[in-house]
């Protein structure tokens, strides 16, 4: 399974999102492909997502259960302590 949450994003990318996946909320995307799909769909939002920003979650094999990625300007973003993947906080401007 696969999540993938934007915000400010363009109409267009929103309506491609909603081609792929089901919108069960304002920017929030459910479905469930294989890696190649996800990762074809992640680089759609990565090129289009202009000003806004997005995040991707999906199901791994690793401690978490899940990895994520993040595009576009976020105080949340990922960092690696130690093979496990959290989230750091930059200051707010």
């Amino acid at each position: 399974m696969m999540v993938i949450v934007v915000e400010n994003a363009p109409a267009r990318l929103r309506g491609r999102l909603a081609i792929w996946l089901l919108e069960i909320r304002a920017g929030v995307y459910v479905g469930v492909y294989s890696r190649r799909t996800r990762e074809m769909i992640w680089q759609q939002v990565v090129s289009d997502i202009g000003e806004g920003d997005g995040i991707i979650a999906w199901t791994a094999a690793n401690d978490a259960g899940f990895d994520f990625d993040t595009v576009g300007t976020n105080r949340r973003r990922p960092v690696d302590f130690d093979g496990l993947k959290l989230v750091s906080f930059d200051p707010p401007a």
